[in-house]
């Protein structure tokens, strides 16, 4: 059964939870059809964009209509080397809205797939039940692991081709958590779909009797995320000072940013980094008034009971849980430029939350093969959509987590210096 529309600013749908996820999995698994059907099932499709479709689909000679067209000219586009890194959909239903990553399936965009899944709260991998799992579907799952995606869900899809077999079912997800469970995945779910005709979409279907578990789109409005978010780790990464130009108020200074993790309150105790310095929070703004308390990934202004000299790159965290302050970094890297590989002794811009840095490649420990997870430790450069282990050195110190315990302080971009191109994207595995 369809879901109610629910209008994108409505009071309701602000207040209500988001959840980020990416679809990937290998060419012609059906990515584009199944977000075509959660778009058309949760009636965020508008009517002149259906009868296109429709319309299209006819003059095709296709019985049906083909839901997949509404974001293969993406897809068609992207295949044909324009660049477009990543799709991104929006819908909502009563309970929570979403943000579809749509991720390309080739091979040679292997940087797409972490461009998409860096910020998802889950990874959605599509597999054929005719061909079951091949090297697209473990590659991807790989990725899903080493971005740290809390929850993984595996679709096999084409159900319908297979008459609904539950062996084949069953011998897909034996195989793929076993894959699993080498790569520490958290929290895994598996479906048999027909995404072309909507089984287990938006309801259960009457043609897997022997499936016991939800619909996608109601495990997709129940997943916990909340507790996925770090809210131990006070981080609060500094991005604008606010001072008031007008002449009325002199007495305001604010300090603007994103929560990264943790819980900020008033009266709480706050160490203020690099400098060391510590004061109280005396109050924290928003756009709607005071809050009594701000948690990721909430926009605040902090203001502090004492006047301390702080700027764009500091960082306001618990005086006994504090980031690494470091300049030496190891860190898994995906390098995502076309024109130069990742090379010993290269220079770079570094941005790493607020704060931004130059940094020189010290070492390269190993190039890592996404297939076999093979470390190739005499590699002697990483290429475009490689990813290995790397150390650099920075200009000036970093406040840096393990990405593993928080992704936000544990990742970071290189910048080409001359280009001011993103050439790499890596995730901290030790700070010192």
């Amino acid at each position: 059964m369809s879901q109610a529309v629910l209008e994108p600013e409505s009071p309701a749908a602000r207040n209500m939870d988001l959840l980020r996820f990416a679809t990937a999995g290998s060419v012609d698994d059906g990515k584009s059809t199944l977000i075509g059907r959660l778009l058309y099932d949760t009636k965020t499709i508008f009517a002149d964009q259906l009868e296109a479709v429709e319309a299209v689909s006819a003059a095709r000679g296709d019985e049906y209509t083909n839901l997949a067209l509404l974001t293969d000219g993406l897809r068609a586009e992207r295949e044909q080397g324009i660049t477009i890194d990543v799709a991104y959909r929006y819908f909502a239903t009563p309970r929570r809205k979403f943000i579809i990553a749509d991720t390309p399936g080739h091979i040679q965009y292997t940087r797409n797939m972490v461009t998409g899944a860096s910020t998802a709260d889950l990874a959605l991998i599509l597999v054929d039940a005719r061909k079951g799992l091949v090297e697209q579907s473990r590659r991807h799952a790989f990725l899903t692991s080493l971005l740290r995606v809390p929850h993984l869900v595996l679709c096999v899809n084409k159900m319908d081709l297979v008459g609904w077999d539950k062996d084949v079912y069953d011998k897909i997800a034996d195989e793929f958590t076993s894959f699993a469970a080498k790569l520490d995945a958290p929290d895994l779910t598996v479906i048999p779909i027909s995404a072309l005709n909507g089984d287990n979409i938006a309801s259960r279907s009457e043609n897997s009797p022997w499936y016991e578990g939800p619909s996608l789109l109601h495990h997709l409005e129940h997943v916990h995320i909340a507790s996925d978010r770090n809210l131990v780790d006070v981080r609060f990464p500094v991005q604008y000072v606010i001072r008031p130009q007008s002449t009325t108020v002199t007495d305001y200074r604010g300090y603007a940013g994103q929560v990264a993790s943790g819980v900020l309150k008033p009266g709480d105790d706050v160490l203020v980094l690099p400098s060391g310095m510590t004061s109280k929070i005396a109050a924290i703004d928003t756009a709607d008034g005071p809050v009594d308390e701000a948690f990721p990934p909430m926009s605040v202004t902090v203001r502090l009971a004492d006047e301390i000299d702080i700027s764009r790159g500091d960082m306001l965290c618990r005086p006994h849980n504090a980031p690494a302050v470091a300049q030496d970094i190891e860190a898994m890297i995906c390098w995502m430029d076309e024109t130069a590989p990742l090379r010993v002794g290269a220079k770079y811009t570094i941005k790493h939350t607020t704060r931004t840095a130059r940094t020189v490649v010290r070492g390269l420990q190993y190039k890592l093969d996404v297939n076999t997870l093979h470390r190739d430790e005499n590699a002697p450069e990483l290429g475009l959509n490689e990813i290995g282990r790397v150390k650099l050195r920075t200009t000036v110190p970093l406040l840096a987590d393990e990405y593993r315990r928080n992704r936000t302080t544990g990742g970071f971009i290189l910048i080409d210096e001359s280009t001011n191109r993103t050439v790499g994207a890596g995730m901290i595995i030790e700070a010192s």
